[in-house]
């Protein structure tokens, strides 16, 4: 048991466990995950290990660390070609603790951020990991998604603008204004907005950090983690997202590629390979995607801001996690933008924005 103390009754688990036929013996719990948004913890009983996945302490920003929202995804996922955990409970707030909270299998794998595990930690075996780490995004992304039940996840009309819209205003001033170096890049971002194709189920995370890899070879993934950020919108900014915070060598490193390091190894594979596997399993037209990487950045660098700015002068009772206090943060991700934006192949099109359909 770790002591550190639980935003949760430790008896109350137990019992909701016991209820569920989860619970072969003596509770114990250890806390997994970098620990920046929802807490995720092991939770062995007896024999038995599951994970227990709950929102971070209040105060929540509103719709955000939705549990039931991502147990549900996770539960239409569930026999596609996306490997998922299965949830195996759903409370409600008060049924356990004050927030909605789930329980998923555990399963046997391997995180990978610093290394692969040996049997695949050659450069064979790394490129066979980040292949089969796209193709799993590829098929995210062509699933049928009203099929699913998914309807309602999102509201994928005006998806890119919305979010350049909305999402800096969290660092604006009182009058609506923003940093000089945030604004110039919102504002190339909005005079060069593309247009975007068909709607897909999007990840909103998707990374090494929130895949779990089986610990043999062939490589694969066992399952997709962390659905907070999920919805329905742009495949693009997923894959943008994706191909942004993946680390490459001779490039400077920002926040998130540090996370990742592992793919600065011999043998993964470029990020232009990988967008071109991509677009060949989904037929995506991939013109614009320094835009949509470039945004992404800023998205970030819009969020990390927020979270400095907590971090450093928020109230001493609710001053927000001091990993990112640390202004550096910030600027890699602005930089990152930047560099991205001045691709050659950032080209708009003839009516002033890219067309990112096929």
């Amino acid at each position: 048991m770790e002591h550190t103390p639980l935003p949760f009754d430790v008896a109350g688990v137990e019992r909701w466990l016991r209820d569920h036929d989860l619970h072969d013996g003596p509770v114990r719990l250890r806390r997994i995950g970098d620990g920046h948004s929802n807490l995720t913890y092991a939770v062995s009983t007896g024999e038995r290990t599951v994970v227990l996945r709950r929102p971070p302490p209040p105060p929540l920003p509103r719709g955000a660390h939705d549990m039931r929202r991502e147990a549900r995804i996770l539960r239409a996922l569930a026999g596609t070609g996306v490997p998922v955990p299965r949830v195996l409970a759903v409370a409600e707030a008060g049924e356990v603790m004050d927030v909605p909270c789930y329980v998923m299998e555990h399963l046997d794998g391997v995180v990978a951020t610093g290394s692969l595990p040996t049997a695949l930690d050659d450069p064979p075996g790394r490129r066979a990991t980040a292949e089969a780490f796209i193709d799993v995004l590829a098929t995210l992304h062509t699933l049928d998604w009203h099929g699913l039940g998914l309807d309602g996840l999102g509201r994928p009309d005006g998806f890119l603008r919305r979010q350049l819209d909305r999402l800096p205003n969290l660092i604006a001033d009182a009058d609506g204004g923003l940093p000089a170096e945030f604004e110039e890049i919102r504002d190339r971002l909005r005079t060069t907005l593309p247009v975007s194709g068909p709607p897909a189920l999007l990840h909103g995370d998707f990374r090494f950090g929130n895949v779990m890899l089986a610990p043999e070879a062939p490589a694969r993934l066992l399952g997709v983690l962390d659905w907070e950020l999920a919805g329905i919108g742009d495949p693009l900014a997923d894959l943008a997202y994706t191909l942004a915070t993946y680390a490459v060598p001779d490039e400077p490193t920002h926040a998130l590629t540090a996370m990742s390091a592992v793919t600065l190894a011999d043998g993964f594979p470029t990020r232009d390979a990988l967008a071109a596997r991509y677009a060949d399993a989904t037929d995506a037209n991939l013109s614009a995607l320094p835009w949509y990487e470039s945004c992404q950045l800023f998205k970030l660098a819009v969020l990390f801001e927020y979270n400095r700015r907590k971090a450093v002068t928020g109230p001493a009772d609710s001053r927000g996690d001091p990993y990112y206090a640390d202004p550096s943060l910030v600027e890699g991700l602005l930089d990152a933008s930047r560099r991205r934006a001045g691709s050659p192949t950032s080209q708009p099109g003839p009516t002033g924005q890219f067309d990112t359909t096929r």
